[in-house]
């Protein structure tokens, strides 16, 4: 089963491990969308991801990496 929106927590996880020292806090959100959506174990629908799904996933990428 992939990750879907909703895995906040999962896809963080992910993203510190497939892009090592990136710090969120500079992130806009077109790029991190495009970043979820590259992940090899995302399998959800695009437009999904929406602006409050994103500050959570960007809060707690800021989270871990801290």
């Amino acid at each position: 089963m992939g990750l879907k929106w909703t895995d906040v927590q999962d896809i963080t996880l992910a993203l510190c491990e497939d892009r090592p020292g990136t710090d969120p806090r500079y992130l806009n959100f077109v790029d991190l969308q495009a970043w979820v959506l590259a992940l090899p174990d995302f399998d959800d629908q695009p437009g999904h991801g929406g602006e409050k799904v994103l500050e959570a996933i960007q809060a707690a990428w800021i989270a871990e990496v801290e």
